[in-house]
């Protein structure tokens, strides 16, 4: 640990600047450098962690291998680095307060009195410290949740300020990522909010190294003068992240113009190391030499808010950049489609998409989707909740069983081909259980899903409690649906396929958790490809 690096990113003036992206931008361009990097986000809120909360309030719930429910911002670090993150990567004042107090019940303070300073700042830092040991990177990098001036931040904001004073600049390199608001009327950018954020750090014994202001239109030299001088951060140290225009994925690159990665090694005193940066140049043309767009409609309870799928939609772009093709998407609210409008919302969709959930609220709807997609022969995939309703769908329009339904929204249906596996074995629930993180797969051959992923084992990531119930799987069989995707005991059903429909399939994991733009996941590549070809039919 000793040899590691820490960067701290916080953020100032307001929430949603893109301290997570940033904080993965920085990642991948440390890699390219030949150094090794690891992620960490802490979040302020008490909650242990995002997994029992609305996507209204915390957009996805990011699910890693080892099974942890995380922050979505999670998902950056993943898809812009070669890292792949675990439980440790992901701390909630929740946790920290959690792990304290158990402690103290236990009696491990020796009856002294527990305070936020030492024993709260204390158990940040060795969550940190944790994290760089089993890792042993060159960097971790940490993003702490929130905006200086928050309550709810300032135990994490004290325990990385503690660890400059005990470690020094040249291992502690503290980046505040603020905004620079453009007077709308005025058409001027204003430099007051960033300084006093940096008022707000410095009030709190820390001062930036680096600043990233997100501006409109790039920053010219004067502006980052006059922030130099009144926040007490070199001029070079200043960088201008404007806004994008196409994809988050050209983030890297404005960065690396900017050369915040030189400036982050220089700071620090280490070598800056040739730069590798050709993969992701090749994602960066292949998103502006695209020859085609499709639509892609996902129907989703939660549609409202882009966060709330938004691995999902970084997914179908990685599919996109697969195929050189722009992808639009359709947001559908399944509670406002129905049979008898399903043809007018759907008409200009290349591929119809739906996406994992939980609770009763518009499964009709997403039913009538899937139904339309599967008689129109347009390209459909499904996942988790969405392969869960092409199931219901399939058994009540092909195999007769009007009443099918899942367990989970009609505990009493004649026909539950969905439900937990507690009642498939007639043994009472003991508590709440889901099938969370990585598990594998066994891939007939000569199936759609073979031939997408062209391996016969593989692993992916799940969250959810409810399965296909094994009692039907005749009937489906028997009418035409293949079941080619099988847990290595042959217990779990995990993918269902249509072979006469042209791209029609439905997974009970979640791949959208594990493409990356430089290597976009399969099922999604197959199903951008399908579209892409229905597209030209259309």
């Amino acid at each position: 640990m000793s040899k590691t690096k820490f960067i701290f990113v916080t953020g100032g003036v307001c929430s949603s600047l893109g301290k997570g992206v940033s904080a993965a931008a920085l990642g991948c361009l440390l890699e390219s450098r030949g150094y090794t990097v690891s992620l960490q986000k802490m979040d302020p809120y008490i909650n242990i962690d995002p997994g029992t909360m609305s996507p209204y309030q915390h957009g996805e719930v990011y699910v890693t291998e080892d099974g942890a429910e995380t922050d979505l911002d999670l998902g950056y670090y993943e898809r812009f680095t070669k890292s792949k993150f675990t439980r440790k990567n992901s701390v909630s004042t929740g946790q920290i307060y959690n792990t304290v107090i158990q402690r103290e019940r236990k009696g491990d303070y020796l009856g002294r009195t527990v305070q936020v300073v030492p024993h709260i700042t204390n158990e940040i830092r060795n969550r940190i410290y944790t994290l760089a040991r089993e890792n042993a990177t060159d960097f971790v990098i940490v993003e702490i949740g929130g905006t200086v001036g928050d309550i709810e931040s300032i135990p994490f904001l004290e325990a990385i300020r503690q660890m400059r004073y005990e470690h020094g600049p040249s291992q502690v390199l503290f980046i505040h990522v603020t905004l620079v608001p453009t007077i709308t009327v005025a058409g001027e950018a204003k430099t007051k909010p960033t300084q006093h954020s940096v008022k707000e750090l410095l009030a709190l014994g820390i001062q930036p190294d680096i600043l990233i202001c997100r501006v409109n239109q790039p920053m010219p030299k004067e502006m980052k003068g006059k922030i130099s001088s009144f926040c007490n951060v070199k001029e070079e140290n200043v960088i201008s992240a404007s806004d994008i225009s196409t994809s988050i994925y050209e983030i890297p690159k404005m960065y690396k113009e900017e050369k915040l990665d030189q400036v982050v090694l220089k700071t620090l005193g280490l070598e800056l190391g040739k730069s590798n940066f050709t993969e992701w140049e090749k994602i960066i043309k292949s998103l502006q030499s695209a020859k085609q767009t499709v639509q892609i409609a996902v129907v989703g309870k939660y549609i409202s808010l882009h966060d709330a799928y938004r691995s999902v939609y970084e997914s179908l772009s990685h599919g996109g950049i697969a195929n050189e093709a722009n992808v639009e998407f359709i947001k559908v609210d399944p509670e406002k489609l129905d049979k008898t409008n399903v043809k007018d919302v759907l008409k200009s969709a290349h591929g119809v998409l739906v996406p994992g959930g939980f609770g009763d609220r518009g499964i009709e709807g997403k039913i009538a989707a899937i139904q339309y997609a599967r008689t129109k022969g347009i390209p459909f995939f499904g996942i988790c909740l969405g392969m869960q309703c092409a199931v219901i769908e399939y058994a009540r329009n092909v195999l007769g069983m009007k009443d099918a339904n899942s367990t989970e929204f009609r505990p009493d249906s004649p026909d539950p081909v969905i439900s937990l596996i507690e009642e498939q074995m007639d043994i009472d629930q003991m508590g709440g259980t889901m099938r969370l993180g990585s598990y594998p797969c066994k891939i007939k051959k000569n199936t759609l899903a073979f031939n997408e992923y062209k391996q016969e084992l593989i692993y992916e990531r799940h969250r959810h409690r409810f399965e296909f119930t094994n009692k039907y799987k005749p009937k489906f069989e028997e009418k035409g649906m293949v079941l080619s995707g099988i847990s290595p005991d042959e217990n779990l059903i995990e993918i269902v396929e249509i072979p006469e429909h042209p791209w029609f399939i439905g997974v009970q994991f979640h791949p959208e958790f594990t493409g990356k733009p430089t290597k976009p996941h399969p099922l999604f590549a197959g199903f951008i490809r399908a579209a892409v070809k229905f597209s030209r039919k259309a």
